[in-house]
């Protein structure tokens, strides 16, 4: 049965081994694999995906399509977190109907996208995916439209359920529920890779990736979420294809940046990408910033950990938070090279980040209402550790909306060896309701807050000189 996977993983080598055969990769073996890994069928009595453990806003959709004569089925990572005794972020489906059939079958449906047009179907708050059916055939025939290897554009609509299956990108996620008998369905030794704990692309790496460079960082996310080990065959061309990112549209590496390191497995994702070297591909600037300072690689280290933490806690994990710590030690870097004496550090500030997001939004597109967020989080570092502020301001600065995120920001720059523990005290001292008017703010002179002094006011003289009335 692995047979097939033995002879591509020696393929692939071979091919590597010639660099000139890497940007011409041949077609996908699929034919030949889909002799040896037919599909498999799992009854119900023997798996533990009940009707149960589905939304019923998925299963109304379900019963909706099949009732109107349509192949209906659960796909993909619903179905593969389930099976894995883990709770599905949300249940995606796919059908034979098209998406204009899907349309007409739902009041509150629309169509969205154009690489793969799929249909949201909404039942309540619940949103569904529905998509149609896809073909594996890769010439450029329907609405596919490739270029320099990458498809753009991909409605090729399939009739049968292998046809999808074989089109998807990973073994554990060719896995299907079947609403007609309540069975899974696996494609491509899916169900023996998910027992396994591997996660392998179906069909040739080099292909696949060419077609959807992103392909690339969902191996890696599927690795660190599912603590699973990464096929040598998927994993053998990432580094060589990395480049191909450049490519990708840069508002949809934003999305996927946000699926990798706020979804409760950041530190296992920055590993897995730093290990395979696309980190640098997609943060160069700050890649390059664990070079020359060791200090900003553990504050990113720290930043990820407390994300996964407050995910686990079921507290807001915040986008700007977590590109704010992505580009805060570049924008240093830079800021400290630019600094002069007497000069207004806020405005260098506002125009060394501009220049440093303005460089990143070249990988990763950062929408402007989140860098506005990481500008504040950046400005009130440097309010959070003024040499000289009243009272009043302190007090005032606590009520800032951004001031929780800022002070956490701060306790992690003093956590990764930054001397900022006396400003860490005071800060929290004002949180608890002190009376800041009693302490002045630390100086590199004091290691805590010094009391002020209060001179008592001299009593005024009384005039004891008796005068008398003018007649």
């Amino acid at each position: 049965m692995m047979a097939a996977y033995k002879r591509l993983i020696a393929s692939i080598k071979n091919i590597f081994n010639n660099p000139k055969n890497i940007a011409e990769p041949q077609s996908a073996p699929i034919e030949k694999i889909k002799h040896s890994l037919p599909p498999q069928r799992i009854r119900r009595s023997e798996h533990i995906l009940s009707r149960q453990l589905i939304s019923k806003s998925a299963l109304k959709v379900l019963y909706e399509l099949h009732r109107a004569g349509y192949q209906a089925y659960l796909v993909g990572g619903g179905v593969r977190d389930v099976l894995l005794g883990q709770l599905p972020k949300d249940f995606d489906i796919v059908t034979n109907a098209r998406p204009e059939q899907v349309k007409n079958l739902f009041h509150y449906c629309h169509l969205i996208g154009r690489r793969f047009v799929l249909a949201h179907v909404h039942i309540g708050r619940d949103l569904i995916e529905v998509a149609t059916f896809r073909a594996h055939e890769m010439q450029e025939v329907g609405d596919r439209v490739i270029k320099d290897g990458c498809i753009v554009r991909d409605n090729v609509y399939g009739t049968t359920l292998e046809e999808d299956a074989w089109r998807r990108d990973f073994t554990i996620n060719a896995l299907y529920y079947d609403i007609s008998d309540f069975s899974v369905i696996g494609y491509a030794n899916g169900i023996e890779d998910l027992r396994l704990g591997i996660v392998r692309l179906i069909g040739d790496p080099l292909l696949r990736y060419q077609e959807d460079p992103v392909r690339m960082l969902r191996a890696l996310r599927f690795v660190a979420k599912l603590n699973f080990q990464l096929d040598p065959a998927t994993a053998a061309p990432i580094q060589q294809f990395s480049h191909l990112l450049d490519n990708v549209n840069t508002s949809r590496l934003y999305e996927e940046m946000l699926k990798l390191f706020l979804t409760g497995h950041a530190v296992q994702s920055l590993q897995q990408l730093r290990q395979h070297q696309l980190f640098g591909q997609l943060f160069p600037l700050t890649e390059q910033s664990f070079i020359e300072n060791p200090i900003a690689l553990t504050f990113i280290e720290k930043a990820m950990q407390n994300t996964d933490e407050r995910f686990a806690k079921g507290q807001s994990v915040l986008p700007a938070f977590l590109f704010a710590a992505f580009l805060w030690h570049p924008i240093m870097r830079l800021f400290e090279k630019e600094r002069e004496e007497n000069a207004n550090e806020q405005a260098l500030l506002f125009h060394c980040s501009q220049r440093v997001w303005t460089e990143q939004n070249k990988r990763v597109a950062i929408p402007r209402r989140i860098i506005t967020l990481m500008q504040e989080i950046w400005v009130l570092q440097l309010r959070l550790t003024r040499r000289k502020s009243k009272s009043k301001r302190n007090v005032g600065l606590v009520q800032h909306p951004r001031f929780r995120a800022s002070y956490d920001f701060l306790i992690l720059r003093a956590n990764s060896g930054e001397p900022l523990e006396t400003w860490i005290k005071f800060w929290t001292r004002v949180q608890m309701g002190q009376d800041a008017s009693i302490e002045e703010t630390p100086t590199p002179e004091t290691s805590e807050p010094k009391k002020i002094v209060r001179r008592r006011r001299r009593p005024h003289k009384k005039n004891n000189t008796k005068t008398t009335p003018t007649v």
